[in-house]
C-alpha cells in the first residue's frame, strides 16, 4: 500500500492576491495625495517669493527716488511731487560722474494689476522739464516702462504736510484735470509742501497690504 506524500503547493490564493492590489492602490493614492499637496505648497511659495521679491525691488526703488526728490528751493512755484488716483509723479536729481547735476521725471502707476515705473531723460533745461511733467501728469508721454510688479489690486498713497501736520490721502492736494495739470505747478498757487510719502501695495490673494511710508529728500 502506497501513500500519497506530495506535499500541497505554495502559493497565493485569488483572494489573497485582491487584497494585496487594493491595498498597494490606497497606499498609491495616499502617496499621490502627499505629492501633490507637496507640489501645491512649493507652487504657492514660490508665487509668494516671487512676489515678496518683486515687492522689495519696488519699494527699494520708491525710496530711492523719493530720497532724491528735487529740493523745492530749486524749483521754486513748482510741484516736484503728485499723488493721484493711481499714479505718482515726482521730480528727482540725476547725479552723474563728470556731469552738471540733471533733473527728470518719475511716474508710478498701476493699469490692469500692474505695478510701473517710467522716467524721463534727465534734463538741466526747465522748459523740456515742464513739458515732461505736464506730459507724465496727463498720461501723453512716451517714457520707457519698467514693469515692477503684478497682481497689484490696490495702489494707494498718501503724502505728509508738516504746515497741517496731518496726511494727505492722494487726489486731495490739488484737484488734477486736463485743464489746470500745467498751470497748478507754475505758481498760480501755493504748492503744499510734502516732506512724507506713505504707500500702500495690496498684492491679489494676500490678507493684508504691504504698507511703507518714506522721507522725501532725505539724500
Amino acid at each position: 500500500m502506497h501513500l500519497n506524500l506530495r506535499k500541497p503547493e505554495l502559493g497565493f490564493t485569488l483572494i489573497e492576491l485582491l487584497v494585496a492590489i487594493a491595498i498597494l492602490a490606497i497606499i498609491a493614492v495616499m502617496g499621490w495625495r502627499g505629492l501633490d499637496s507637496i507640489i501645491r505648497a512649493r507652487v504657492t511659495l514660490n508665487r509668494e517669493l516671487d512676489q515678496s521679491r518683486s515687492a522689495q525691488i519696488s519699494f527699494v526703488q520708491l525710496e530711492n527716488d523719493c530720497a532724491h526728490l528735487v529740493s523745492e528751493t530749486l524749483l521754486p512755484g513748482r510741484e516736484n511731487l503728485r499723488a493721484f488716483a493711481n499714479q505718482l509723479i515726482l521730480i528727482r536729481t540725476v547725479y552723474e560722474e563728470n556731469q552738471a547735476t540733471r533733473l527728470q521725471v518719475v511716474g508710478y502707476r498701476m493699469v490692469d494689476g500692474i505695478f510701473s515705473r517710467r522716467e524721463s531723460l534727465p534734463t538741466r533745461d526747465l522748459q523740456i522739464l515742464d513739458g515732461d511733467w505736464e506730459n507724465a501728469i496727463t498720461g501723453r508721454d512716451n517714457m520707457p516702462v519698467v514693469k515692477l510688479q503684478k497682481d497689484i489690486s490696490l495702489f494707494e498713497m498718501r503724502t505728509w504736510n508738516p504746515d497741517e501736520n496731518t496726511w494727505r490721502i492722494a487726489g486731495t492736494d490739488v484737484a488734477v484735470t486736463p485743464s489746470n495739470a500745467g498751470k497748478t505747478r507754475l505758481g498760480s498757487k501755493p504748492v503744499p509742501r510734502k516732506t512724507g510719502l506713505e504707500v500702500s501695495l495690496q498684492i491679489r490673494d494676500q490678507a493684508f497690504p504691504l504698507l511703507k511710508i518714506f522721507l522725501l529728500g532725505e539724500a
